[in-house]
């Protein structure tokens, strides 16, 4: 918009776009420059106009303004009058008529009527230059008032106590999933579908997919043995497949039984050549489940890649230990539904890991207690908070509303998964137990300790979760790694950063103690070098965007069919190889009602809702420098994007959930 020729200056007000984040009072704002001098007290109002209304961006046109001089800083002030208790600004930007100059000031801040606000131009400091210190201590005082950590059980991650007005939805509505799911079965025709009742047989668990739901991937290619080796690799449980290197004694496993499907090779020989591998669920050992009829077994799994360099399972052992209610190693040259049994039993266990831990636990979670140490450790000022911040978006409101819906006791993971909420949470806290963030939140060094760190494809090809990821961990790495060098280009000044320092020491601290407890954290928190925060950072934008992604959006296509991969079965896990058939296979699976659950939720949690990767919803860094570093990243992904169109054009079935385009910024669904 152009200048008021009659105006002196033209400020723009961008008001945040969250609940009760406007306000009627009225709004004062001063200027300061580099020489001392400021300007009258300059009052925000259009006459006639609702001004500061949630999400809006407002101009004022400024006359008889008596200043000269560059920006330096402004004063902004509220009043007392309406009912909002504060009034959520993002940024105010300063045009000056006769200079064409542009001065921005990005606040984030909730404008208290009680305080004046004192914000520097791009408002990016480390908190040892801060020349408005007394300010930025305040501040985070007030954030640790609101942001506070509590564990709701022994060994279960940390979590925020009370969900700040910061963090809720701007239209609680859009994500109100009973709503969701309501609307999306009105359909009559569709309910006949799913009347009461068990499936009379698979084609009739076929034909309930209509053009609301459309037909998941699983639902075509379930029974195929390749299909459930790229199960593996490329679907949303991909971080367990390791290299083996010898057969564990546990495994029931001879060279004469697996002979048959080795291509004429020795089990020696695809051992040397790195062609076998072996997936060990021996983390669900004991876990409880939602009821005594309900099981979960504790898989150990072998897989082999073939002559077409495919991933194909060569025996299943539903339980680990070989003992006498434990004899059978389930092979692919059983009786059909006898193999098709074993591996759906295979698949509930690999489900009830997926949705407890590399879904739930290792992105929501975790995640969550680091955003809250953020917030209360790193002033609004701090460039690491700028450069975190577009990947919390939504994050601790989605949290409090699945933990409110999904995972409340009777919800909707009681309902359809055998291991329900008692077994999901006793398995959260095994896996925080283990969960490092210099492995398993370091892309490189997960892959390497599970063997399959590879560059070239030769060690477990065709691995297209790994090989698109790779890119995306490079990309993030080299944007964190200039973003945090421009700023940090001495060790001493990561070391007299004090907010970094508390930050470090509040997530790597016991949960008894009050902090988040994360393993893995490089020198226990105490950062030193710009390698220490690089991997930490790198880490959290990885986990927030790409391991979220890859462990969320394929879940209709995965789980709305139930045989494909079932969290839910009946019955009892094979101990024999007896011939099974349809409707033994039938008899396992939920019903109707359950199925129509599974699809309504899983379609929900499958939707992408906010933007893509680098297009951030709200614009925290104004620096000149950090904004090339920005359009850097973005000009990476773009590349990233083209490359793995170019690689999807030989898959079968495509791999693009790792398509920076289809990659939130955050976990905001």
């Amino acid at each position: 918009m152009a200048l008021h020729s009659s105006s002196d200056f033209k400020v723009v007000v961008k008001t945040g776009d969250r609940l009760f984040a406007g306000t009627d009072a009225s709004v004062k704002v001063r200027f300061h420059n580099l020489s001392g001098d400021k300007s009258d007290e300059l009052e925000l109002d259009n006459i006639f106009h609702n001004d500061f209304e949630q999400g809006s961006e407002d101009h004022f046109y400024l006359k008889s303004v008596r200043f000269s001089g560059e920006i330096d800083f402004i004063e902004l002030w509220r009043g007392n009058e309406g009912i909002a208790p504060a009034w959520l600004v993002e940024w105010i930007e300063v045009l000056s008529v006769s200079t064409k100059a542009s001065f921005v000031f990005p606040i984030f801040r909730w404008i208290q009527h009680d305080r004046r606000y004192y914000i520097k131009q791009h408002d990016t400091t480390l908190p040892q230059d801060e020349v408005f210190a007394d300010q930025r201590k305040w501040e985070i005082e007030e954030k640790r008032s609101c942001y506070e950590l509590k564990s709701n059980a022994e060994g279960l991650p940390a979590q925020v106590k009370n969900i700040p007005g910061d963090e809720q939805f701007s239209f609680s509505y859009r994500w109100n999933i009973l709503k969701m799911k309501l609307k999306m079965i009105a359909d009559k025709k569709f309910q006949m579908l799913f009347s009461s009742g068990n499936w009379k047989g698979l084609q009739d668990l076929k034909n309930v997919y209509t053009e609301t739901f459309g037909t998941p991937l699983g639902c075509t290619r379930w029974n195929d043995d390749i299909f459930f080796g790229w199960q593996r690799i490329n679907s949303i449980n991909h971080s367990l497949i390791q290299l083996c290197t010898e057969i564990p004694d546990k495994l029931g496993v001879t060279d004469e039984m697996l002979r048959p499907f080795l291509e004429g090779c020795s089990l020696q020989k695809i051992i040397d050549t790195k062609r076998l591998f072996m997936v060990d669920l021996k983390v669900l050992e004991d876990l409880p489940c939602r009821s005594a009829e309900y099981k979960c077994p504790v898989p150990i799994a072998l897989f082999f890649v073939d002559g077409k360099e495919r991933l194909v399972p060569l025996a299943i052992q539903l339980y680990q230990q070989k003992a006498d209610d434990n004899p059978v190693v389930f092979l692919p040259n059983d009786p059909p539904y006898t193999w098709m049994m074993a591996k759906m039993w295979y698949n509930l266990a690999d489900a009830s890991y997926h949705q407890s831990l590399a879904h739930l636990g290792f992105t929501h979670l975790i995640m969550e207690g680091i955003v809250v140490c953020v917030h209360r450790n790193l002033s609004p000022s701090h460039p690491i908070f700028k450069l975190l911040a577009p990947h919390f978006l939504y994050l601790i409101a989605i949290n409090t509303r699945a933990l409110e819906t999904l995972v409340a006791p009777g919800g909707w993971v009681d309902k359809t998964m055998n291991i329900g909420t008692k077994g999901m949470f006793s398995l959260l806290a095994r896996g925080m137990a283990f969960w490092r963030m210099d492995v398993h939140g370091t892309l490189p060094e997960d892959l390497k300790q599970r063997g399959v760190y590879c560059r070239n494809g030769k060690v477990l090809p065709n691995y297209y979760f790994r090989d698109d990821a790779t890119l995306l961990y490079e990309a993030i790495k080299n944007y964190v790694t200039k973003y945090v060098k421009l700023y940090y280009d001495t060790p001493d000044k990561i070391k007299e950063d004090w907010e970094l320092q508390n930050f470090g020491q509040e997530i790597t601290k016991s949960r008894d103690e009050g902090g988040c407890g994360i393993l893995g954290v490089p020198n226990n928190g105490k950062f030193e070098t710009a390698d220490h925060i690089i991997l930490v950072f790198t880490s959290i934008i990885y986990t927030c965007s790409v391991a979220h992604a890859s462990t969320n959006f394929p879940q209709y296509d995965e789980y709305a069919f139930p045989p494909n991969y079932p969290a839910s079965m009946t019955g009892e896990p094979p101990k024999d190889k007896r011939e099974l058939t349809e409707d033994d296979i039938l008899r396992t699976l939920p019903d109707k009602e359950t199925t129509l659950d599974i699809m309504t939720v899983t379609k929900i949690l499958s939707d992408r809702g906010t933007n893509s990767l680098g297009d951030f919803e709200v614009q925290y860094v104004f620096e000149p420098k950090a904004k090339e570093i920005v359009e850097e990243f973005r000009e990476d992904l773009k590349n990233i994007s083209a490359e793995i169109k170019k690689r999807n054009e030989h898959r079968n079935p495509k791999y693009t959930w790792l398509d920076p385009e289809a990659v939130p910024n955050s976990i905001s669904i």
